[in-house]
């Protein structure tokens, strides 16, 4: 439940493996929705629940808590996703293809296989949640810039077969024992039924029969499969069709079973009438930021909190400067002292600011002008916390409107490697190739705060759409 730091990265078994191997191409085909899921956060309830019933002591009430929360579904699986994308991109793994799930078989809710007396049951219901948000998690680390290339098999049908042959039926790992009880020792069906016997019966032997190995699907008997795999039922698919579906998309052929492939044409992307209409609409707020004489900068309501701070940020840069060729030639420190005036003579823009939760750090970094809330430091359980050199670097650098002379230097780079970027595009080239030219900065004659945010969020934060 905790961030993710690199000691939890490089203590996770995935990272050890993959760093040791270092694999260009990585076949995953453990069920990972299966392992979640049938953690069963139902029957955990069921047990915490009866446990309250009986007046427990807090500390056998910790106890059970933590064991719920270990058995969360989605904390799980979002983790095992950070510590995957990050251990394939730190040992620059190429393509990674699942092999995933769709938890029913392909069926629908109305599936008859279940474990459980409830129909549909909740936790084969679970399995299929978890596959789900798996997928779009998959979906969007295809999404991200320098990630392994992301592909999704996702068969759904049973999977069959390993081997068939006669011997030991096994659950679990273990044979199943053949429990004696002679006919005379069957219980009346009076009161209550007992689902665990006080004194359980004596085993002899083990059972055995013909049996067809599914692999993870488990141990099928002759009726169990005929039934499973019958037409109109799971019906099933074998494991080599679905290896050969795998390496022939590794290798750059189109089965037309990549699931994130699908998800990728299948969404509804931006628009071409919403791109012409997006000039209509800023127009539109610029004209009645004008009539208003009210600039509209930043709510925090999009998040994150570095969002608003920046935006500040070049705003009063913008208020005091107007262009970026005077940031880039005004001294940091005089920079931080008009920014300074600005937010100690302009009350209502300081109210605004740090109403909407973001802080402003002064020029010497020791004061703070803060409003009855602050997103940053976020809440992590802990109402106070150690206000060290390091912390109020990040929490600076995170969401506080920075007025030190440090960040007035960090503006000036970032302004100026802008303006290099424009200036690095030849005169004579008018191709389509580069969409932030001279004319998308308007000249640098003056500053759209929007525009100089979203190329940090590309540039700084390699935070850049790469599929449409």
């Amino acid at each position: 439940m905790e961030e993710m730091t690199e000691e939890v990265l490089t203590s996770s078994s995935i990272y050890k493996l993959v760093n040791k191997y270092k694999p260009d191409i990585i076949i995953d085909c453990i069920n990972s929705a299966t392992g979640i899921a049938y953690q069963d956060i139902y029957s955990t309830y069921h047990r915490v629940k009866t446990i309250m019933e009986k007046n427990p002591t807090a500390e056998t009430m910790i106890e059970e808590m933590e064991k719920m929360m270990c058995t969360l579904y989605i904390p799980q699986l979002i983790r095992h996703i950070q510590i995957l994308y990050t251990s394939m991109n730190k040992c620059a793994t190429q393509a990674y293809v699942k092999i995933g799930t769709s938890g029913t078989g392909g069926m629908g809710l109305n599936i008859p296989y279940t474990h459980s007396e409830e129909k549909p049951s909740r936790v084969l219901l679970s399995k299929s949640s978890v596959a789900g948000a798996h997928t779009l998690l998959l979906f969007l680390m295809g999404r991200t810039p320098d990630g392994p290339i992301t592909k999704e098999i996702k068969p759904t049908a049973a999977i069959a077969w390993k081997k068939i042959e006669f011997g030991e039926i096994k659950k679990r790992g273990k044979a199943i024992e053949l429990v004696e009880v002679d006919i005379k020792d069957s219980i009346k069906l009076e009161g209550k039924l007992k689902l665990k016997l006080d004194k359980e019966f004596e085993t002899k032997g083990i059972l055995t029969s013909v049996f067809i190995d599914t692999g993870e699907n488990g141990t099928f008997s002759r009726g169990e499969f005929e039934a499973i795999t019958a037409q109109g039922q799971m019906e099933y698919v074998t494991p080599e069709e679905i290896a050969v579906d795998a390496i022939y998309e590794i290798k750059g052929g189109n089965t037309g079973h990549d699931i994130i492939n699908a998800l990728d044409n299948a969404t509804l992307e931006p628009t071409y009438r919403a791109g012409f209409m997006q000039h209509t609409a800023i127009e539109k707020l610029e004209e009645l930021e004008e009539k208003y004489g009210k600039d509209s900068v930043a709510f925090e309501l999009l998040g994150p909190p570095r969002l608003s701070k920046l935006l500040h940020e070049i705003y009063l840069l913008k208020k005091v400067c107007g262009t970026f060729k005077n940031i880039v030639e005004t001294p940091s420190k005089d920079l931080s002292q008009k920014l300074f005036n600005l937010i100690k003579e302009n009350s209502q823009l300081r109210s605004e600011i740090i109403s909407i939760g973001i802080p402003i750090l002064m020029p010497d970094g020791k004061q703070l002008l803060r409003g009855n809330e602050m997103k940053i430091p976020p809440f992590r359980g802990e109402s106070e916390l150690d206000l060290t050199e390091d912390n109020i670097n990040l929490w600076a650098k995170d969401g506080w409107v920075d007025l030190r002379i440090s960040n007035m230097e960090t503006w000036k780079e970032r302004i100026q490697s802008l303006m290099n970027e424009v200036e690095n595009i030849p005169s004579n080239d008018t191709s389509s190739m580069h969409v932030r030219n001279r004319k998308y900065w308007n000249n640098f004659e003056t500053i759209d705060i929007g525009k100089v945010v979203g190329w940090l969020f590309i540039k700084e934060e390699r935070g850049e759409r790469m599929k449409a």
